[in-house]
């Protein structure tokens, strides 16, 4: 088949073994666009204009053309108005999108022939509604671009999209640089409505319109240009990163939740898009936030969390009028029971890295206040910290094997309050110095 439109031409070419149709397009005008099998057409054809072409169909044996429109081939009419030249059997359109049948030697082929005059692409300028929401913005174009609609052979609609180009600038959250940066975004739509909504920009922008896809194939592209937009928009990406501490006597929660034994040293960070003016870090121990115990105005706050039970943390921002907000997740941060439990022996010197330190095994506890004692009362050894532990030594040398007694007085971040006292038996150490170095 072969479709000629001054000097432009589509060939249609029947394979006969297969029974299949191949499309060849020679015309740089004439737009072949591919369509699912499902629709029963070969393919459907675009051109700038159709009135007068003609469509021929090249076999040796006599070709049967008809037509069809939206009720689909069931209900094609006969074209009688065929020429024949040689083994060619051509057809004159007229100014009308229409569906084709050829059949010879029993194989039909379909195909749709869109004129593209009936759809013509103007842009003419790009305003904005007056209704703005915060995460859509919406554009009026003033031009037209209709939608474009070709029937398959069983009557069904079926859009063929323009490809109209929306461009504009917004900003995109980059983890390399932890920062919003500049981003191109092109939107594509299948036509021109009287409003279209595109993701809301977060930086001030202008928008560019442009199309269609046949006028862009013919180098006829049209576009417009917005003016500058004031965007609303807020937006922002948050993060929570734990202090961890490495100590071997602190017993850990498992699992990959913030929060564990306290005190609980937590970061947390915010970046921001341009539009968010206010921004506030909220922490509250209701989920819903009804009561907001601490706020801060920082995009990077360092929490301890002391009290037993969960907390909950987000971070919420707005723009300068307060009429689009940015709720960002929620952290929560689990702070477990306390508790404590003191070893009774330990072998300092003896085997270097096995058990040569005292050392309480504790969790969540906020207040610490630890003292040994020798038999005669001497305080050996003192600490604050339930992380350090005792090395068995006084004045920078090792006691002497035998019995010493220690008194501690915690309190954890459930409240729990914890006095307590007991024996620690120093053994397998037999150098060091005499009983009288540890009266000193």
């Amino acid at each position: 088949m072969k479709i000629n439109y001054g000097l432009f031409s589509i060939i249609i070419t029947l394979c006969p073994l297969s029974g299949a149709a191949q499309f060849m397009v020679s015309a740089p005008e004439a737009i072949k666009i591919d369509v699912q099998s499902g629709t029963g057409l070969s393919a459907v054809y675009v051109l700038p204009s159709s009135e007068g072409a003609e469509v021929s169909f090249r076999s040796g044996s006599p070709v049967i053309w008809q037509r069809f429109s939206n009720l689909g081939a069931a209900y094609a009419e006969e074209i009688t108005d065929v020429r024949h030249e040689g083994d060619e059997w051509i057809v004159t359109l007229g100014p009308e999108d229409i569906g084709l049948v050829a059949t010879s030697g029993g194989i039909s082929q379909y195909v749709w022939i869109v004129n593209y005059a009936n759809h013509p692409f103007e842009i003419h300028s790009v305003g904005f509604d007056e209704s703005q929401e915060c995460d859509r913005t919406q554009l009026k174009p003033e031009g037209q671009g209709d939608r474009i609609v070709y029937y398959t052979i069983n009557g069904r609609p079926e859009e063929l999209s323009r490809e109209i180009e929306i461009e504009y600038t917004t900003l995109r959250y980059d983890e390399n640089t932890a920062a919003y940066q500049p981003a191109a975004t092109v939107v594509s739509v299948p036509s021109l409505q009287p409003v279209i909504s595109v993701e809301a920009p977060l930086c001030d922008t202008d928008f560019r319109i442009s199309g269609d896809r046949f006028l862009r194939t013919w180098k006829r592209e049209q576009h417009a240009v917005s003016d500058m937009f004031q965007t609303k928009t807020v937006s922002a990406e948050t993060s929570a990163e734990q202090t961890e501490r490495d100590v071997p006597n602190e017993q850990k929660d498992s699992g990959s939740q913030l929060g564990g034994s306290a005190p609980c040293e937590i970061t947390f960070t915010a970046t921001v898009s341009d539009a968010a003016v206010f921004r506030e870090w909220q922490i509250s121990s209701d989920p819903e936030f009804g009561i907001v115990d601490l706020s801060y105005n920082e995009l990077e706050i360092q929490h301890t969390f002391r009290e037993q039970g969960t907390s909950y943390v987000r971070f919420i921002a707005n723009n300068a009028e307060g009429s689009c907000e940015y709720i960002g997740e929620t952290y929560e941060v689990f702070v477990g029971e306390s508790a404590l439990r003191c070893p009774n022996a330990f072998t300092p010197s003896t085997s270097p890295g096995v058990n040569d330190e005292w050392r309480v095994s504790y969790k969540s506890l906020i207040d610490f206040d630890c003292h040994i004692f020798n038999k005669w009362g001497t305080e050996l050894f003192s600490t604050t910290d339930p992380s350090v532990g005792w090395d068995g030594k006084y004045r920078g040398k090792y006691v002497p094997a035998g019995t010493y007694y220690y008194v501690i007085r915690a309190e954890g971040s459930d409240g729990k309050k914890y006095k307590l006292s007991g024996d620690i038996n120093i053994i397998g150490y037999h150098g060091g110095s005499s009983s009288s170095d540890s009266e000193q």
